[in-house]
């Protein structure tokens, strides 16, 4: 009897998730965090730019921190040293986010167990662009 795939939690969070808010966005267009968000957003995803030192990036209003953030949030990603993860990891669970993403880099164990306990899908060390970009070419 064949088995059933199981499908990837990566590729469903993808498919559903419409908006980002992404921790930590830089309205540099030379970093990193700006260039992945842009991307995401050409791929229609909504961005919330979470940094308390702009006032907007990529034509969104930037909030200072998460919890100032008005809407639904389906996945945080954070471009933030690990040393801030586990900060921005219990505002997420406050938010009751379903996902939170640490970009290529961002290692945080003890902020990924606390947000899996919370429910939550945590994607860590990994590039959310390369990511979209390997599963809906």
């Amino acid at each position: 009897m064949a088995s059933v795939p199981q499908p990837d939690p990566v590729t469903e969070l993808l498919r559903r998730a419409r908006t980002i808010a992404v921790v930590g966005l830089s309205n540099d267009p030379l970093r990193p965090s700006h260039g992945v968000s842009a991307y995401m957003q050409s791929q229609g995803y909504r961005i919330i730019p979470v940094n308390p030192h702009i006032e907007s990036c990529l034509g969104e209003k930037a909030y200072a921190s998460l919890l100032d953030v008005p809407e639904k949030i389906d996945i945080v990603n954070i471009f933030r040293r690990p040393e801030f993860v586990e900060e921005i990891v219990d505002k997420a669970i406050q938010l009751k986010v379903s996902a939170v993403w640490m970009q290529e880099g961002v290692i945080h164990e003890k902020a990924a167990e606390k947000a899996r306990r919370a429910g939550m899908l945590v994607i860590m060390d990994r590039c959310i662009l390369k990511e979209r970009r390997a599963r809906f070419r």
